[in-house]
């Protein structure tokens, strides 16, 4: 019980739990069917995107890029199927291996040519942005096939059928930090970088390789996106930034790295669904949810400063 109420996630979801009963008793609606497949598919997508950015994060980095992988991948996916007809499942295998590719460039470009990671992800930022925009003119594709579109919206009650690729990679990625040997040098590289390379990690592969996880994320996440959109929009990815430092950071991850907690991103996930929801059921502005976000992060990153003085 003491290792459950001082885990990252446990305060978190308690949170989360209170709010959710709150706006229940004040907007019975909540309950709707359509209100939880449209909560719980915003969850599966931010998911995704928060797993890209707690990845580098625990490295001790930052990538700036996630949304613009993402969207490239987005249209590389849609634009496949319409233009040169790829099975649905060939233009998934084709946008993994695009996101993994694009941050793998960031990668090399950090750990062998000793580039800053935020100089480097601010770049490619750009540059994907750039390629995406220089492909599709601006103009989405519609040509998505039918298959796509019906993952997009389909669901077993009211649970979409999206949360299962965000729940794999959700356990997978928690299996590779607390199990696997990479996961365990990521968060040693994030922790104290020197320690790590006197300790014989090969901090050039573990960074090339957090990357590449993290862009292949940002791709899942990206097709995904597709799916619920229903066409390739070239700008899906634009508003990825804020939300994939906000659910990482309030869920315990820690900004100087060598920390995270996927069962906390997640928390963070549902809070800030939950918070974008009320603010919709209530009818208030919704450009007050980028305040909130912001007045979220900064009391998230005060409270991980309190709690780590307390245990120095």
């Amino acid at each position: 019980m003491r290792r459950l109420l001082n885990s990252d996630w446990f305060g978190l979801y308690v949170l989360v739990f209170a709010a959710m009963l709150v706006i229940s008793a004040l907007r019975p609606d909540f309950h709707s069917s359509f209100n939880i497949f449209v909560l719980l598919s915003t969850i599966a997508l931010s998911t995704l995107i928060a797993l890209a950015q707690m990845v580098i994060i625990a490295l001790g980095q930052m990538n700036l890029s996630v949304g613009s992988i993402g969207g490239l991948v987005a249209i590389a996916f849609a634009g496949s199927m319409q233009i040169w007809g790829l099975p649905a499942a060939a233009a998934v295998i084709g946008g993994v291996a695009l996101g993994a590719a694009c941050g793998a460039a960031n990668g090399v470009l950090i750990a062998r040519v000793g580039l800053s990671g935020f100089i480097v992800t601010l770049a490619t930022m750009a540059a994907y942005k750039g390629i995406n925009l220089g492909i599709t003119q601006a103009q989405p594709f519609y040509g998505v096939p039918t298959s796509v579109k019906e993952m997009g919206y389909a669901a077993i009650g009211p649970l979409p059928l999206l949360l299962l690729p965000a729940g794999l990679a959700a356990v997978l990625v928690a299996w590779m930090l607390s199990r696997l040997p990479i996961g365990r040098q990521i968060l040693a590289v994030g922790g104290n970088l020197s320690a790590a390379e006197l300790s014989g990690i090969p901090v050039t592969r573990v960074i090339i390789f957090a990357h590449a996880l993290s862009g292949a994320l940002a791709a899942g996440a990206g097709m995904m996106a597709v799916a619920r959109l229903q066409i390739g929009q070239p700008t899906i990815g634009d508003d990825w930034l804020m939300p994939s430092f906000a659910a990482p950071v309030i869920g315990g991850t820690l900004l100087a790295g060598g920390h995270a907690s996927v069962a906390g991103a997640i928390g963070g996930v549902a809070l800030v669904a939950l918070i974008t929801q009320a603010l919709v059921l209530f009818r208030v502005d919704p450009y007050f949810v980028q305040l909130l976000l912001g007045l979220v992060i900064l009391a998230a990153v005060a409270l991980a400063r309190i709690r780590a003085g307390k245990a120095a």
